[in-house]
């Protein structure tokens, strides 16, 4: 049985189109690629958890989330409990940087390994697994209209074999 987990995510965006991601690595589900974020704490809305886990995981503030570009299920285990997270990624976007701060023990908690810059054209040859899979296709979608979705695009549940 798996553990319901609602999470927030924030898709960065450079004024160059490139997005910033951290490198994961999963007992589950093995290594792939996400937007920064995370689980949302009680009480704790979608939004006000992305801005949360932004500036913990990266050291930034400031980022205004420019709305909701999708939302999608997915399974996972997390710290040795299988979850089944329920999960908005926002957009914003930023200056391409590195993230500031000492954020070692927060990495080494999420099972983070390493973190870039991706331009769109290296997003979309990625050979490692992106969360979600869609992200590039997203991404090139905000990049020509030059906005989030007016609706955030529901990608439902990506079975574990399909990331």
């Amino acid at each position: 049985m798996r553990i319901p987990r609602q999470a927030a995510r924030v898709a960065v965006l450079a004024p160059d189109g490139s997005v910033f991601m951290f490198r994961y690595d999963n007992e589950e589900v093995g290594v792939h690629w996400a937007p920064p974020g995370g689980g949302l704490d009680p009480g704790e809305t979608p939004e006000a958890a992305a801005a949360r886990e932004v500036r913990e995981e990266t050291g930034w503030s400031g980022l205004t989330l420019r709305g909701t570009l999708c939302r999608w299920e997915h399974d996972y285990t997390r710290s040795g409990v299988p979850v089944r997270q329920s999960e908005d990624i926002f957009l914003a976007y930023g200056p391409r940087r590195d993230p500031v701060g000492d954020l070692t023990a927060a990495h080494e908690e999420d099972g983070i390994l390493h973190w870039r810059w991706w331009t769109p054209e290296a997003l979309a040859a990625a050979t490692e697994a992106l969360w979600p899979p869609q992200l590039p296709d997203l991404l090139e979608s905000v990049r020509t209209t030059g906005r989030a979705p007016t609706q955030p695009v529901d990608l439902g549940y990506i079975p574990n074999t399909q990331l």
